[in-house]
């Protein structure tokens, strides 16, 4: 029941109720990531006359974030590349760093120096060195 609930109130959590439908009638499962997000298109790869190319779309494994597509994906996603990773043999150069997605808002975010959120808090600024301005 809670399952039910939040895939009817909640678009964040995964794929809502219409998302589910929507992908059981029309689409076609075309692979999944390392991440355990699963790609779709229209079945028989047909063409929507409102975008002129198939569409594609991604059920994220948990919370719905864009930053969590690697590369190989995203390049398909955004019909830069016809052939999925999944039908190719897509690997990462060597220069590559592993996939992370958007650390923006989590413990892994970056601290620059002198921001109070930084471990250590703001680094104390000697007396001498401020001098207040005078119209």
């Amino acid at each position: 029941m809670k399952t039910f609930l939040i895939q009817f109130f909640t678009w964040w959590n995964g794929q809502t109720l219409g998302t589910r439908f929507t992908t059981w009638r029309r689409g076609e499962r075309v692979g999944r990531d390392q991440f355990g997000n699963t790609y779709y298109r229209s079945r028989g790869r047909a063409i929507d006359p409102a975008l002129g190319h198939e569409r594609r779309w991604v059920i994220y494994n948990g919370e719905a974030d864009a930053s969590m597509i690697p590369p190989g994906w995203h390049g398909w996603m955004h019909h830069r590349t016809d052939v999925p990773p999944s039908e190719e043999s897509y690997a990462a150069r060597e220069w590559e760093a592993p996939h992370e997605g958007n650390p923006t808002g989590t413990a892994r975010a970056h601290r620059p120096a002198g921001s109070t959120l930084r471990p250590g808090g703001k680094p104390a600024m000697p007396p001498e060195t401020y001098q207040p301005w005078t119209p």
